[in-house]
Parts: C-alpha cells; structure tokens; sequence
C-alpha cells in the first residue's frame, strides 16, 4: 500500500476526487436538457486545442480550456440558429473538433504521444498546476449550481413556466454549457477525452434509477461517481490497472446494480 505515500498517486486522487463532484453534478442538468452527447463534442474540440497547445508550445490544459469555452457558446448560438432541430449543433462542433484536431495531429512536432494522452488520459501526470486549474474549477461550477439550483430545476422540469416567471433562460443555457466545458477541459488529463463524458452521463443514469427526488439524484450521482473515482484509482495503483477505464468499468457496474434493483423493486 506504498502507492498512497506516492505524491504522483495523490494529486491524483486528490483531482480524480474534485472531477467526481464536478462531472456529475453537471451531467444531471445535462441529462434533463437531454444533451447528454455533449461532453464528447467538447472533449474533442478541448483535444484540438490541447494539440495547438503543443504545437505553439503554451499549456495545453489552459488552450483546450479556451477551445472548450469557444466551442460552448457556438453550440448555444447554433441551438437558437436551428431551434427545431437542436441536436444539429452537437453533430456540428463535433465534426468541426475532430476535423481541427487531426488537422493538427499531421502538424505535430514530436508531440503526437502527448495529445494521445489526453485521449485515453494520464492522471498520474497531473502537477501542481493542473490540480489548481482543477480546484478552481470545483469551487467555481459548485458556486454557480447552489446559488442558481432552484431556478436551474424550474427551467429543466417547465421551461415555458420559467420564462414566464422572467427567468433568463438564454443564459442560464449559455451558463450550464459554459461550466460544462471547463469541467471537460480540465478532466480529460483525468479520465481521456474518450471517457470524459461517462463521468457526466453514467452516474446520472444509476442515480435516476433509484432516486426519490431530483435533490435525491444529484446526491447519489455524486456518489456513485466518488465511489467508482475512489475504488477505480485505488485498483489501478494496487494492481497497475488504466485508472480511467477502471473508472468507468466501476460506474458500469454500478449502474447495472442499480438497474437490477429496481427491477427487483418493481417486480415485488
């Protein structure tokens, strides 16, 4: 159990544990607005700016978290542009990201490894400043979600009724997607690009299995997800496991249990 004396092992799970608040907690809100697919739009225009991070030599984190934002208020302006077909401006940016990002892989200088591992993730190669960027981020999209957590419930549950009220809807949306993003940006160093949006969407799904109320389900996403976080690293360093397919395949599992449990309910 040495593995827990690592510095490496724990900024690692000291981030893994601040991504697993974070990620749920907006994926609940995601999930309502059914923009689940989200995260893998701007996980890969997050990839594209963390090659031209490489290339120009700046940090990547921080350029990906630039791209990540750009690309959060194009969706919102293409879901007003195409408002009966919504969806569209996920499909779009997407094409757009992944097309910007192997633009820049056929540019790369040697530093084609490096965006590999932000694709399938290195959390052991988190430093001091990535684990700052990531804090700041927690303190921040936590913030935001508790001071606007009753209006975010009307909006998502009557959208019309929310209007009516006078609440800002067109901003709130620019808001939630806005946090998304930066959620995204700062944890495909955690789990990959390829994996992020599991972290957003999985424990959702678990917890909307078994919860009792919409409080109910944010809570026990984030369990689920601290749970799956804790135990997934803690396998990877015992048994030099991918910590974030270990992750994953922990949430999986978790949601597969809650779905039995409910159909054991059901059936009673």
């Amino acid at each position: 159990m040495d593995i827990f004396l690592e510095p490496f092992f724990q900024r690692a799970l000291i981030g893994g544990i601040l991504i697993g608040i974070t990620a749920p907690l907006m994926g609940v809100f995601l999930v309502l607005r059914r923009l689940s697919m989200i995260g893998d739009t701007l996980a890969h225009v997050t990839i594209a700016g963390v090659a031209l991070g490489f290339l120009i030599n700046l940090y990547p984190v921080a350029v990906g978290l630039v791209f990540a934002l750009l690309a959060s208020f194009a969706i919102e302006w293409l879901r007003k542009a195409y408002k009966t077909y919504a969806e569209l401006s996920i499909a779009i940016i997407m094409s757009g990201g992944i097309a910007l990002a192997t633009f820049l892989f056929t540019m790369g200088k040697g530093f084609n490894v490096k965006v590999t591992s932000y694709l399938f993730g290195s959390i052991y190669t988190l430093d001091q400043m990535d684990l700052w960027l990531v804090c700041i981020v927690t303190v921040l999209v936590v913030a935001v979600v508790l001071v606007n957590f009753k209006e975010w419930f009307l909006m998502f549950f009557d959208e019309e009724a929310a209007a009516v009220s006078g609440l800002p809807i067109r901003y709130y949306n620019i808001l939630i997607t806005m946090l998304t993003a930066l959620v995204i940006s700062v944890a495909i160093k955690i789990v990959g690009a390829l994996l992020v949006s599991s972290l957003l969407t999985i424990p959702v799904a678990a917890s909307l299995a078994v919860a009792r109320s919409f409080k109910h389900s944010v809570f026990m996403a984030v369990l689920f997800s601290e749970t799956a976080v804790i135990a997934g690293l803690v396998a990877a360093g015992i048994w030099n496991l991918a910590p974030g397919s270990s992750v994953v395949l922990l949430l999986i599992m978790i949601l597969l249990v809650t779905l039995l449990f409910r159909a054991g309910s059901r059936a009673k």
